[in-house]
């Protein structure tokens, strides 16, 4: 990959892929890589052209139970009695190789996933880069800080408590951002001193099957990471029910949260963490600067392709700036620049696959019919690629489906509201709970949303903020547990 990325880099706009090298394609197992035991593959597809990259080696029952024997040999061995100092060396190594290897990865990550690869554009894979450097570096640091208690008691005893890791535990992946998500797992599992079974999704699996390689470049004992690719109903069942780990973490969807928790319940209880789906709340009033806002929803619901759980999916505007609110949004919707992710000039790739694509379709023929009024977008753009340009439906109401289910796409749905009351009751009228955001110059008006909000994140003037230091999870059937944070360790420690 590192002699030929540049080629590819160079041919962009041609998006070609016969110079790209795909060298790790199996199964990351122990230390090595090895072919599923059936030797069943699946093909992983450039979402930009609809062609084929390579096929991905397939993990069945039978090969998580090699990886989970691996990481329970290496708790047991190694890990579990490796120091914090240690660990924190260990993890940073594999930092520094992330950084040396920044440009392949953020080049890999676009092509798997059809992101756009530059920042210049406003977001892209090499944003993605940096916050999986500033996650892991983050979490190194906490490795050698994990303290237990002195505890006064009655009587003439010394009573104290201890923080130790939990075991070995499953971890399951997303599509959406493969190696931010791969970042927010590994991070508080390896600080903590767990060994971990990590499943990518079927989508995505390159960039984390690349970081594979540097784990054991950076020296990780054998067995410590184990990374496998395959399909939810078999390699991720087969985690979320396997005796012998002590916990799974789950990025997803709520259905899909919801069986882990049924799996985990049905083996051996063991600890379940979720991040799930959201329908978030985005509140302008009419005080707002409203380019600002403009700017601010703009990167609340279209940041990599609207394919972002904490999308800001229901924007409420109140009614004396709605109209006004309303041009700005879908002019800047119809300037957005879609095309090869390959371009610095590139703000929109395509949707990660063609069941992407047809479901976000099928939610923009949902509002038409519904009632909503469009304003922006609502057809395929190009003729190549899942690519979906920029919709905007205004006059939405709250029974609308696109007002009331994640869509998961740049599908922009703009509610009209009266006061801020009403906001409020209407914001949280949601099965979800996982973000909201408010634009005003009212800094009382701000800080009585964020309390009331009921949701893990409250942004205020800003949108999409993901410092490494503060912690991200939802209320509702949005999830349990946080990621982020000195919180995120808890997930991984017992007491």
């Amino acid at each position: 990959l590192t002699a030929d990325f540049r080629e590819v880099r160079t041919m962009a706009t041609k998006l070609t892929l016969s110079t790209f090298i795909i060298k790790d394609t199996q199964l990351f197992i122990n230390g090595e890589f090895v072919d599923s035991l059936s030797g069943k593959t699946f093909p992983v597809v450039n979402p930009a052209t609809e062609e084929v990259i390579c096929t991905v080696q397939e993990a069945l029952e039978e090969d998580v139970d090699r990886a989970v024997n691996a990481a329970v040999d290496a708790f047991e061995k190694t890990w579990r009695h490796t120091n914090g100092t240690d660990r924190r060396d260990l993890m940073n190594r594999l930092v520094d190789l992330i950084e040396k290897n920044k440009e392949e990865l953020a080049t890999l990550e676009t092509l798997n996933n059809g992101k756009p690869r530059f920042q210049s554009a406003g977001y892209g894979s090499e944003t993605d880069l940096y916050l999986t450097i500033k996650c892991l570096r983050y979490f190194a640091g906490w490795a050698d800080k994990i303290e237990g208690k002195v505890i006064p008691v009655e009587g003439n005893n010394f009573c104290y408590s201890v923080r130790e890791p939990i075991g070995a535990v499953g971890q399951i992946l997303p599509w959406n951002f493969p190696l931010l998500m791969l970042a927010w797992k590994l991070g508080p599992a390896l600080a903590a001193g767990c060994t971990i079974v990590l499943k990518t999704s079927e989508k995505t699996p390159l960039s984390a099957l690349y970081v594979a390689r540097l784990i054991n470049e950076a020296g990780f004992p054998p067995g410590v990471v184990n990374i496998v690719s395959g399909y939810g109903p078999t390699a991720g069942q087969a985690i979320a029910r396997h005796m012998k780990l002590t916990k799974v973490a789950f990025t997803g969807s709520t259905p899909v949260g919801r069986l882990m928790v049924k799996y985990a319940s049905e083996s051996n209880l063991k600890r379940v963490t979720l991040e799930l789906g959201g329908k978030s709340p985005l509140i302008i009033l009419e005080d707002a600067d409203l380019d600002k806002a403009c700017a601010i929803a703009e990167v609340g619901l279209f940041l990599n392709q609207g394919q972002c759980c904490a999308a800001s999916s229901r924007l409420f505007v109140q009614e004396a700036v709605y109209d006004r609110f309303v041009e700005l949004a879908a002019e800047r919707a119809r300037k957005r620049v879609l095309g090869d992710p390959y371009d610095p000039k590139t703000q929109q790739g395509p949707q990660v696959d063609d069941i992407q694509y047809k479901r976000v379709m099928g939610y923009i023929d949902q509002g038409k019919q519904e009632g909503a009024r469009l304003v922006a977008g609502g057809a395929r753009f190009g003729d190549r690629g899942y690519f979906i340009a920029p919709t905007v439906f205004a006059d939405v109401t709250d029974e609308m489906k696109i007002a009331k289910e994640e869509i998961f796409g740049p599908v922009m749905s703009i509610l009209k509201f009266s006061t801020v009351d009403e906001a409020i009751r209407r914001a949280n009228q949601s099965s979800y709970g996982l973000a909201a955001g408010v634009c005003t110059k009212n800094i009382s008006l701000a800080m009585k949303l964020c309390k009331e909000l009921r949701a893990g994140t409250v942004w205020v003037n800003t949108y999409d903020n993901f410092d490494a230091a503060a912690p991200f999870g939802g209320f509702k059937e949005s999830g349990w547990g946080r990621e982020k944070g000195g919180g995120a360790l808890d997930g991984d420690l017992e007491v």
